[in-house]
């Protein structure tokens, strides 16, 4: 089933006075109030305020099917609250509604991505806080600033505790891939990335009101069409823009709201839904995660000696079980037994393996180590294939050994150095006798030699 992730960013220009050079040392005020203020009454009244009136009429018109999120920065939030707090009044009672999801981003909306991790991590953690202070709830979804995307920039926002990260699904960075993927953050594997498809969101928000564009008019049903018309693997179409394209990019007299507001009823006669990107993480590594859970104990099933643990294992591998939680489309309607939803069948399907685990568990003594279990049932694993090969090489060398005559047997021995016939001793003859050596005469006492 293709989804929709409907995101807007809320995020305010902070214009700084003109500051002369004469000024540095005597003035330490930056900040053009008169020029803050009316920029953001202008976009408050013009752009924020009908469109989360227009989303308002949204979520009252359909319910818990449509769902949109928001990035709002701490810097645009201190000027909202003090220049428009009816924005954030608006944001506040949509909140109530359980439709909206508020994301995680740098508080000043700043690049310390690039140049600080420290930096970067408490801007994030302030804006946080902040988002948890107006509207109760601690984001779990984060984005940087601009969509700025690295995996190092993804494995700070997963060390922060995030379940997903929005990023920009350009061509310069995808290649031949495509947006409409869940993808992994490469040295965070548990870390989403929900990209946004930038054709589909840059239609509406910067060519909708174009006369000239090939698409002009756009409307809501055509829009739809080219969604679902998407391959069916492609499943999480990701439409993200500024709030102020609705009524300032766009503005309100292209009728761009009415073209907003008519998005859910077409969607759900393709049967395309909507959700916040939280919802998305959790929804594809539903079935993944239920699977990997149940085959983990697969191992130590094969050593258990428990007929109700065994038929237990049988059922809850039943493939029913995790198709009740798939989010794919079915041409013939798909049969969820019991369950409403697939995240009920998840849910339910968790509790009952967590149970069954602990069950496992309880089979072995609590003083056998992991590496030891592991050790064991390695050896068990194994054994068999061990044994075959040493058959194997044996019959191998004994097929060698029958090709090999006694002669050639002798040609592979190294070949000793030829021994000399065996001989009678002969008889040893008398040494020649040397000469001896004529003696000096020894030297004459020195009283001898006196008396010369």
């Amino acid at each position: 089933m293709k989804t929709i992730c409907l995101y807007f960013e809320i995020h305010q220009i902070i214009h700084l006075k003109r500051y002369r050079f004469f000024d540095i040392g005597t003035d330490h005020y930056y900040y053009d109030d008169y020029e803050n203020e009316r920029s953001i009454s202008y976009i408050a009244e013009h752009s924020y305020m009908p469109a989360l009136n227009a989303i308002s009429d949204m979520i009252r018109d359909n319910g818990q099917y449509f769902k949109v999120a928001f990035s709002l920065s701490g810097t645009g939030i201190e000027q909202l609250e003090f220049h428009a707090p009816q924005v954030i009044a608006k944001l506040q009672e949509l909140n109530q509604t359980g439709c909206v999801e508020f994301l995680a981003e740098p508080y000043s909306h700043g690049l310390s991505s690039l140049a600080n991790e420290e930096t970067f991590a408490l801007d994030v953690k302030k804006q946080a806080n902040k988002i948890e202070e107006l509207f109760g709830k601690r984001p779990t979804v984060a984005r940087n600033s601009s969509l700025i995307y690295s995996d190092d920039i993804g494995a700070q926002i997963a060390a922060m505790g995030f379940k997903g990260m929005l990023t920009e699904g350009a061509k310069h960075v995808l290649g031949w891939k495509s947006p409409h993927y869940v993808y992994n953050c490469n040295m965070a594997p548990n870390l989403k990335l929900l990209l946004r498809d930038v054709e589909l969101s840059d239609d509406i928000s910067l060519r909708f009101n174009n006369t000239d564009w090939a698409g002009y008019p756009l409307f809501a049903d055509a829009y739809i069409d080219r969604i679902a018309r998407l391959p069916e693997e492609e499943q999480i179409v990701g439409i993200f823009m500024e709030l102020s394209a609705l009524g300032i990019a766009q503005p309100l007299s292209s009728n761009i709201l009415e073209f907003l507001k008519a998005l859910p009823a077409c969607a759900k006669e393709k049967g395309i839904t909507f959700a916040t990107p939280t919802e998305i993480c959790m929804k594809t590594k539903s079935q993944r995660e239920a699977f990997n859970k149940l085959y983990s104990v697969a191992d130590r099933l094969r050593i258990a000696d428990d007929p109700r643990i065994n038929q237990d294992w049988d059922y809850l591998q039943a493939s029913n079980n995790f198709r009740f939680m798939t989010t794919k489309p079915s041409n013939v309607g798909l049969d969820r037994g019991i369950y409403s939803n697939p995240f009920d069948a998840f849910t339910n399907y968790m509790n009952i393996l967590g149970d069954f685990i602990n069950r496992v568990n309880a089979l072995y003594p609590q003083e056998i180590e992991n590496d030891e279990l592991n050790a064991l049932l390695t050896t068990i694993r194994n054994q068999g294939d061990e044994i075959e090969m040493k058959d194997l090489e044996i019959t191998r060398l004994k097929a060698r050994l029958e090709q090999l005559d006694p002669t050639a047997l002798e040609e592979e021995k190294p070949k000793a150095a030829p021994k000399a016939a065996a001989k009678k001793p002969a008889a040893k003859k008398p040494a020649a006798k040397k000469p001896a050596a004529k003696k000096a005469a020894a030297p004459a006492p020195k009283a001898e030699e006196e008396k010369k």
